[in-house]
């Protein structure tokens, strides 16, 4: 460790660890030079909920690049009194609940859907990804709103 504190001040390491802190990562890992490597860690991620999907069937394809970036999901807790299969959002991107800004949602809460059918979508990089349901259902919650930035892994609706 004194290799490192030498290469990187102390309080480099401090605004790290705040960085860690502050958007509730799980670590941050550096390596400078002569293969020297310093990792900070945070909380830990939540327990992934048990029985729901972790992508819709019908996801679009992604890049490889995309693809590469990807990792262990993160989960946003459903309340135990909700039923239902939760969809989740199967790469990061912003959520838009309207093909258009004059048109209407895809679906709302009360709305019977179909496999296949588009419940919103999802831009990454300047393409406009449509996610399908994965199963009949009536939507029960929706958890995002237009223009919020979505995890991968986080869930943004249910479908009871």
């Amino acid at each position: 460790m004194s290799k490192i504190l030498n290469m990187i001040e102390f309080e480099d390491i401090e605004k790290l660890a705040a960085l860690v802190k502050e958007n509730d990562l799980e670590e941050i890992s550096l390596e400078v030079k002569d293969g020297q490597s310093i990792t900070i860690k945070g909380k830990k991620c939540p327990p992934p909920v048990q029985g729901a999907p972790m992508l819709p069937a019908g996801m679009p394809m992604v890049s490889p690049a995309v693809n590469q970036t990807m990792t262990a999901p993160i989960d946003t807790p459903v309340p135990e009194t909700i039923k239902g299969t939760a969809v989740k959002a199967p790469i990061v991107g912003t959520f838009y609940s309207k093909p258009r800004p004059d048109a209407s949602p895809f679906v709302t809460v009360g709305s019977k859907v179909k496999k296949g059918d588009i419940l919103y979508i999802l831009e990454t990089m300047k393409v406009m990804n449509e996610i399908s349901a994965e199963c009949d259902g009536v939507v029960s919650k929706i958890l995002a709103a237009d223009g919020d930035a979505l995890e991968y892994g986080q869930t943004v609706m249910i479908i009871g």
